[in-house]
């Protein structure tokens, strides 16, 4: 598959809550803005259409090929971009829970790729946040890369990213360019955050995408924000910490090629050493 080596992306930063209708009509307009400034890939963040009270079951689920999900597609034709609905509550037959899934869509709005979030997350810390994903969410089971035009992207969302055994293993997979939909909480989201997204894109030496939910969602739930586009050599190229748009930059993926060949790491690593390989 012949690559794009340069590409505009656009990560959108909203502030979504239960009323699929609202978030879904925010969105596009956000998606048709950054077509408009030459987005080739346009990503939401985590629960774009619809976020609810954290540890109540989900009153909204869809499909991977339900009616949510086709009007996004309508919206990659219509612009012509690649689209990232960064995660969806999909429905499990027969389940009270749901999977939390990520959607890439093609031009024509074909989905190319679908991703189960693997970690789900369980906390309690005193004095800060007590949230149980788990009780409303199933795990997936496997790690996702998708082969584009645009080089090959590895899938993660929010909580993940304490993960790195996660992202080093989408990098051997190939990805360089790595995608981090999240709804950050307020409470970690100031100290750990970008902190983190660069730790990922310096380790794997990749492009690394982060779309987030910024702001109050309801009485219960606040996320920080900081939608950011960090370089494979871990800077932030491009960052909006406050409120609701777009944060667009250009990915170079002959950038990912030089930090490579000058500080060549991935190919001294241990591979016999890599966490969860067995799993993988």
């Amino acid at each position: 598959m012949r690559r794009t080596r340069k590409w505009k992306v656009a990560a959108v930063q909203m502030t979504s809550t239960e009323d699929v209708e609202r978030n879904v009509v925010r969105a596009c307009k956000w998606i048709g803005r950054a077509a408009e400034e030459g987005a080739r890939l346009v990503a939401l963040p985590e629960n774009a259409a619809y976020l609810r009270t954290e540890g109540e079951p989900a009153a909204f689920r869809t499909d991977v090929d339900g009616e949510l999900v086709q009007r996004f597609a309508a919206e990659a034709r219509r612009h012509r971009c690649w689209l990232l609905i960064g995660s969806i509550a999909e429905r499990i037959p027969r389940s009270r829970r749901v999977y939390n899934t990520s959607v890439l869509l093609d031009p024509r709005g074909a989905v190319r790729g679908t991703y189960r979030k693997l970690h789900l997350f369980d906390i309690d810390i005193r004095g800060g946040a007590v949230l149980r994903e788990s009780a409303t969410v199933a795990p997936g089971d496997r790690p996702v890369t998708v082969e584009t035009p645009l080089g090959r992207l590895g899938l993660s969302i929010c909580y993940d990213l304490r993960f790195p055994e996660l992202y080093r293993h989408l990098t051997l997979a190939g990805a360089n360019v790595l995608f981090v939909p999240a709804a950050f909480t307020a409470y970690t989201g100031p100290h750990h955050w970008l902190p983190l997204l660069r730790a990922r894109a310096i380790e794997n030496q990749c492009w690394v995408v982060a779309p987030a939910q910024v702001g109050r969602h309801n009485s219960q739930r606040r996320s920080h924000g900081e939608t950011a586009v960090i370089d494979p050599w871990g800077r932030v190229v491009a960052v909006k910490k406050r409120g609701e748009g777009i944060v667009a930059a250009e990915i170079d993926l002959g950038a990912v090629d030089r930090v490579r060949r000058g500080l060549p790491c991935l190919e001294h690593a241990r591979r016999d050493l890599l966490p969860g390989r067995r799993r993988f």
